[in-house]
Order: C-alpha cells, then sequence, then structure tokens
C-alpha cells in the first residue's frame, strides 16, 4: 500500500494517570501513517481520490482534545479506530503517539505508544436447520452488519444441504459472507457466538440442530491454532456445503495451509 505521512502534530490536551494531567493537561506529539492507493489520485489529480492530509490533521486535533484517558495505549487504541471508521480510501494506520512531559521524575526526552491498525477480511460460513431457517441466517448477516468495526461485503445465495456429522436431524440452510473487520479473530468470535446466543443457540450435540452457526473459515491469510479458535477452519476443506456457497462470492480465495482455491478444493471433493 502507499504511505501519506503526518509528522509530529503537536496537541494540547488532558490524558495521563494522575489526575493533575486531566485537568492541567500538556502537549502530545502524534505521528500518522496512512495507508492507502493513490494511483487513481496521482493519475487524475483529484483530491478527493486521495486521503486530505489537512483534514485528518484537524480530525486527529479535534478528537485528541475532546476525550481525556489514562493511558497512550488508549489514546492511540481509540484515535486508529475512529480514523479507519470514519476516513475514506484509509485501509491502515500506524500512530505514534508521544508524551515528551511524561510525570516520571527522572530526565528523559520522551515516551511514547506505537500501534498499526487495519481492516480485515473475513470469511463467515452460517447455517441453520431449526424453526425458521432462512430468518436466523438473514439475522446473521444483520448482526454482523450492525457491529461497529464491521462491513458486511457480499453474501451466497442460502442452499439447501443434508446434515453433517450422523446425528439425525432436519436438512441445513446454509450460506457463506465476506466481511472487513476491525475486530480481531478472538473479538470476532466472541461477537459471533453473541449473535448466536441471540438466536437461541444451544449447544448440546456436537454437529447436532442449531437455530444458527457461525464460523470462520479465513481471516486474511492467518494461520491461527488455539484452545478456542482454529483459522482456517479445520474441516472447511472437507464440506461442500462451506465451500458451494463461498465459492459463490470466492472462488478464488486460497486457502492459506493447502495453497488451494475454494473452487480447486470443491472440486476435488466433486471428484471423490
Amino acid at each position: 500500500m502507499d504511505k501519506i505521512h503526518i509528522n509530529n502534530l503537536e496537541i494540547f490536551a488532558k490524558h495521563g494517570v494522575f489526575p493533575e494531567e486531566n485537568v492541567l493537561g500538556q502537549k502530545f506529539v502524534i505521528s500518522a501513517v496512512l495507508y492507502t492507493d493513490t494511483r487513481k489520485a496521482g493519475m487524475t489529480d483529484l483530491l478527493e481520490e486521495s486521503i486530505n492530509y489537512g483534514e485528518v490533521s484537524h480530525f486527529i486535533k479535534q478528537f485528541v482534545e475532546r476525550y481525556t484517558f489514562q493511558l497512550l495505549e488508549t489514546v492511540a487504541e481509540r484515535l486508529a479506530r475512529e480514523m479507519l471508521l470514519k476516513i475514506k480510501h484509509l485501509q491502515a494506520v500506524r500512530l505514534e503517539i508521544q508524551k515528551p512531559w511524561a510525570p516520571v521524575g527522572l530526565p528523559l526526552d520522551t515516551v511514547s505508544v506505537e500501534i498499526f491498525r487495519k481492516w480485515h477480511s473475513a470469511y463467515i460460513a452460517l447455517g441453520s436447520n431449526m424453526g425458521d431457517k432462512e430468518r436466523y441466517l438473514s439475522a446473521g448477516v444483520e448482526g454482523l452488519q450492525n457491529t461497529e468495526g464491521c462491513i458486511v461485503e457480499r453474501v451466497s445465495d442460502f442452499i439447501t444441504t443434508a446434515p453433517y456429522g450422523g446425528v439425525e436431524q432436519d436438512d441445513f440452510l446454509n450460506g457463506a459472507m465476506k466481511i472487513r473487520t476491525l475486530l480481531t479473530p478472538e473479538e470476532l468470535l466472541d461477537r459471533l457466538h453473541e449473535i448466536e446466543q441471540e438466536a437461541n443457540r444451544e449447544r448440546v450435540v456436537r454437529w447436532g440442530p442449531r437455530t444458527l452457526d457461525l464460523d470462520i473459515l479465513l481471516y486474511d491469510d492467518l494461520i491461527l491454532d488455539t484452545e478456542e479458535l482454529h483459522i482456517p477452519h479445520v474441516e472447511m476443506h472437507k464440506r461442500d456445503f462451506v465451500l458451494r456457497p463461498l465459492c459463490q462470492i470466492a472462488p478464488y480465495v486460497c486457502h492459506p495451509v493447502r495453497g488451494l482455491t475454494a473452487i480447486q478444493l470443491l472440486d476435488i471433493i466433486e471428484q471423490n
């Protein structure tokens, strides 16, 4: 990605652990690297096709002056999130927030916090085989669309499939969606569980009937294996009811472990 730099923007604001810092205030120095695609702006010479660094500088100043936080980490996190949500064309941001007058009782030049935040692409599988299945799947899509820091970009058709796992139950309605998100994988998983709970999902029998099932299939090209979360989804390459709707919206998205696209994985299943 291309970069636009804003270096050493000085702002007087009221952030700090000590009460007097929140009352008297002090100087903060903020630098930002704005990641975007400048190609179209460069070819057309149109400011609206790029990021207006003057407007962004004022955006940063107004945000940092408006709120009071104890930690530099919180200032950086909240500011980065607000920038990514509000600034058109911004794909990622690197922020450094310096505190030259930090009250540590020792001679120093400055202390600072630096973070990098970006939009992520994630693919989510949806399933339901209880009650009004289409309504439950639509509620899953709507739940993510209404989540701050999540944008639903594409949703597949919903397809009817036979149940998986050997448990006798009704047929499933399955789908897939692509989202952009500012949530970490763990935060996204927590949000999916909340949406399932809103649909009265009960986890009683593995592979058993459920009102709504939401699974993270892919998250960027991340490979993650923890007790709570496995990305890519460990069984997605075996499941045609996952791959068929996924291929409808992203046939060439690549499985980061197997090195094959979704449509190649589906071809393997269909040939066996």
